[in-house]
């Protein structure tokens, strides 16, 4: 049902068949472990050049793992460390396009090159992040940014 042949259209076009495989992927179902666990590996057939893609979830005042796709990761991550951590304390997303140029950056896989880091906000308050990984310096830009802020709204709905 999702591959990569069925994106032939310009990004953004695949970006919204994307979130519209998200919706129905995620329709119906109410556990939030289930969806994260889809969406992460949505996201990693999805995107290419890519090395990681998944969540952190806020837990007692700290990022903790959640569902991904990739190497084993860092498991905690506190508030304003790293690029996952900066984009909670900020409550924003956080592009960047050379991982070793940011102060801080927590190498979990030192293949990484590029990050980009969408915060998940419901009610108000951030839930989490998500954390895409990419070898490629500079993989992600301003449609990337947009489009998966785009897929994390719609995620929000699911868990």
């Amino acid at each position: 049902m999702f591959q990569s042949s069925m994106y032939q259209g310009t990004r953004e076009e695949n970006y919204g068949l994307v979130i519209k495989q998200l919706h129905a992927l995620l329709e119906g179902e109410s556990n939030r472990i289930a969806n994260l666990c889809n969406a992460s590996a949505l996201l990693n057939q999805f995107l290419d050049r890519i090395n990681w893609v998944g969540f952190y979830l806020m837990e007692d005042g700290e990022l903790v793992l959640g569902p991904f796709q990739g190497l084993p990761a860092c498991v905690r991550i506190a508030v304003g460390r790293g690029v996952c951590g900066s984009a909670v304390k900020e409550k924003k997303t956080y592009l960047v396009e050379d991982v070793h140029a940011f102060p801080g950056h927590i190498a979990c896989d030192a293949a990484s090159q590029s990050e980009i880091v969408v915060p998940l906000m419901k009610d108000g308050e951030i839930i989490g992040v998500l954390d895409i990984d990419s070898p490629e310096k500079s993989r992600f830009d301003e449609t990337d940014k947009a489009k998966l802020e785009e897929f994390v709204q719609a995620l929000i709905q699911y868990i």
